[in-house]
C-alpha cells in the first residue's frame, strides 16, 4: 500500500512512523479480540490513543488497516533478490528445503495463524478479510515459490508449469499441518522440525521429478 502523502502537522516523520505502527498494532489486537466486522475505527483509535482523523490520515479506513497488517507479515515470504539460481538437483533440493523451512516457521507463527482463523470466522460477514489474506498474504509465498520453480525450469532441472510445481511442493511440505494448527490440535514446529519436514518434502518432490 502506498504511503499517504498527507502528513499530520504536529508530527515529524519519525513520530508518524511510530504512531502508524501503534495504530496497526491496535487494529490487529482489536480484530483478533472482536472480529473484523464488529471492530469500529473508533475502537482502534481509542486503543491507539489517537484521533480518528489521525487514524485516517496515517493509515486509512478499516480495510486498509487490515491490508497493512497482512502485508507486514507477507513481506517475510519475499525471497532475496540475490538468491542463487539452482544449477543442479542438489542445489535445487537445498533451495527448496531452505525456503520450505522458512515458510513453515513464518506461516505457523501464532499471529499468522490468528489471521487465518479470523478470515475463516469472518467468511460470511466480512469476506474481504479472506480475499485480502489470499491476495496479499498467501500470494507472497506462492510467488516466491513459483519463482524458484521458474528458475529451475530455466536451468533445465524441471518440466511443467511453475505454478503447478509450486503447489505440488506446498502440498508435500504442509500435508495436514495447517488444518491441525488451525484446529489447535498441533503445536508450531520448532526450527529443527521445520528443517526436517522441509528436507523430506524437497526429497519427495525431486523423486517425483527425476
Amino acid at each position: 500500500m502506498a504511503t499517504r502523502s498527507k502528513s499530520i502537522p504536529h508530527l515529524d516523520d519519525r513520530d508518524e512512523t511510530a504512531v502508524r505502527r501503534r495504530i496497526l498494532e491496535a487494529a490487529f489486537t482489536a480484530f483478533m479480540k472482536s472480529g473484523y466486522a464488529a471492530t469500529s475505527t473508533l475502537e482502534i483509535a481509542t486503543r491507539a490513543h489517537v484521533s480518528k482523523r489521525d487514524l485516517y490520515t496515517l493509515v486509512g479506513n478499516k480495510q486498509e488497516m487490515l491490508m497493512a497488517c497482512i502485508a507486514e507479515r507477507a513481506r517475510r515470504f519475499q525471497m532475496p533478490a540475490d538468491l542463487p539460481v539452482p544449477r543442479d538437483r542438489e542445489s535445487l533440493g537445498r533451495l527448496l528445503a531452505s525456503f520450505g523451512a522458512r515458510l513453515l516457521r513464518e506461516v505457523s507463527e501464532p499471529k499468522v495463524i490468528a489471521v487465518f482463523r479470523l478470515a475463516i470466522a469472518e467468511a460470511a460477514n466480512a469476506p474481504e478479510v479472506a480475499r485480502t489474506l489470499d491476495s496479499t498474504g498467501r500470494e507472497a509465498g506462492r510467488t516466491a515459490l513459483r519463482n524458484i520453480m521458474q528458475q529451475a525450469q530455466t536451468s533445465g532441472l524441471l518440466d511443467g508449469p511453475p505454478a503447478e510445481l509450486a503447489e505440488q511442493f506446498r502440498g508435500l511440505l504442509w500435508r495436514d499441518l495447517m488444518v491441525s494448527l488451525l484446529l489447535g490440535v498441533a503445536e508450531r514446529p520448532n526450527e529443527r522440525e521445520s528443517e526436517r519436514r522441509a528436507s523430506d518434502a524437497a526429497a519427495a518432490f525431486l523423486n517425483l521429478h527425476p
